[in-house]
């Protein structure tokens, strides 16, 4: 009986990721959060449960540039690194249904904001303070990070982005649970979401 219920769950989520595909059509969809919100690690997760090509806008960008994101913004300061996020934004928008998760900034700008609402689906991935510090401290590439009072920084950048995040299409909360968990939670919420609008268009 157990492998039977295993199969049936197996269906279903093959029958829940093509329903998911074929109401997309080519719009991706982004994942916004601060650091340490799981968009990438929940993202590959959502990609391969969907069979959909996962991007990470920071490994595009130092792709984009030979730079690591550390260096870019040593380098060339916040306001050009930004703009070079914009960019390479854009050209990812383009690209068809996929899952692509994006730098804790991106979200912040107005212009990418509206390249995301007119081609794509955006979606908050939304964490309390204690689950992203204890995130974050792990790696040592966090170049806003670099200040004597991380924590302090991280709260600032959750009072000043949570509002415009806020704003997403879909909201859920990243907490201390399996990915496996948060990513088929994602995509329940998304496929809802997707029938809904294409009830409301029909």
């Amino acid at each position: 009986m157990p492998n039977q219920n295993k199969k049936a769950d197996q269906i279903n989520l093959r029958q829940q990721a093509e329903e998911v595909k074929s109401l997309l059509g080519k719009r991706p969809v982004v994942l916004v959060g601060l650091m340490g919100a799981g968009k990438s690690t929940i993202g590959k997760k959502m990609a391969a449960m969907l069979d959909l090509s996962f991007f990470d806008l920071d490994t595009e960008i130092e792709n984009v540039s030979r730079m690591s994101i550390s260096e870019l913004f040593a380098s060339y300061g916040e306001p050009e690194f930004r703009d070079l996020e914009r960019r390479v934004m854009q050209r990812l928008l383009e690209g068809g249904p996929m899952i692509l998760a994006t730098g804790g900034g991106a979200f912040m700008n107005e212009q990418t904001r509206k390249n995301i609402a007119a081609s794509g689906i955006s979606v908050w991935l939304n964490a309390e303070l204690d689950v992203l510090m204890e995130r974050v401290l792990r790696r040592q590439d966090r170049p806003l990070l670099k200040n004597p009072d991380p924590r302090g920084v991280m709260q600032k950048l959750m009072t000043e982005r949570y509002p415009i995040y806020a704003t997403a299409d879909l909201s859920i909360m990243s907490r201390d649970e399996k990915r496996e968990v948060i990513a088929q939670e994602v995509i329940t919420l998304l496929l809802n979401h997707l029938r809904d609008t294409e009830t409301v268009q029909n």
